[in-house]
């Protein structure tokens, strides 16, 4: 799957807000449908979105497939579990805590959610970051808070490190139904990207594919769409 755009840089934001008739829209739609389509007897509930290196776009992918997800009705929760560099908190506009630790070191408190300018989309931000966030997502109590949360939503999005760069990402690759790995063509060494997809099968990841950002637009899909307006 590609994504007709430029990459987290060139492009910050929610293009399916600001443009959401753009080829790049339209690219997240086909996204969001693939997915939808790729599990028909077991949906998918939870979703891990990484990449093979940073500065990939995996964190504006995740929550532009948010905003598509929920324009179909989907209760969308998306998650900021970049417990190294946490980004959702401002694309989303939020604050960054209290966040996805406070609930994990205090499972008796409310789960805090935030509310977006995205009607279905809620966000659980990082919250303070921990010395160790390996052992923190691999932990039980982890795994309790990804249940409460998914008692009120039809999907989560995991926004997760890069696998390249950190044991996290095959971590939590383990505890979620589906994996979608983000590569920028214009950066991505074919090999670095082969190593992150035999890390990730390794451990048994189902990865349903990958987004390729940093694409240009077709000429003729451009045409047709400006004409479709």
């Amino acid at each position: 799957m590609t994504i007709a755009s430029g990459s987290a840089q060139n492009t910050p934001g929610l293009v399916m807000v600001q443009a959401p008739r753009s080829a790049a829209a339209e690219a997240y739609r086909t996204l969001s449908t693939n997915i939808q389509f790729s599990s028909l007897d077991t949906p998918i509930r939870t979703l891990l979105v990484t990449s093979v290196g940073p500065d990939e776009g995996k964190s504006i992918v995740l929550a532009n497939l948010a905003v598509t997800l929920a324009e179909s009705g989907k209760r969308v929760v998306v998650v900021d579990c970049d417990l190294r560099r946490p980004s959702l908190h401002e694309v989303f506009g939020a604050a960054s805590q209290p966040g996805l630790t406070t609930m994990v070191l205090d499972e008796s408190a409310p789960a805090p959610l935030q509310p977006t300018s995205i009607a279905n989309v809620q966000v659980l931000t990082s919250g303070p970051l921990p010395p160790n966030p390996s052992e923190l997502i691999s932990s039980e109590r982890f795994k309790r808070v990804l249940a409460v949360i998914a008692a009120d939503a039809d999907i989560i999005l995991l926004d997760a490190p890069p696998v390249s760069a950190v044991t996290d990402a095959t971590i939590l690759a383990t505890r979620v139904d589906g994996v979608l790995l983000v590569v920028d063509s214009g950066r991505t060494r074919r090999d670095t990207a082969k190593r992150a997809n035999e890390q990730l099968q390794r451990v048994g990841a189902r990865l349903l594919g990958a987004v390729l950002t940093n694409v240009k637009a077709e000429r003729a899909q451009t045409e047709y769409l400006a004409k479709s307006k």
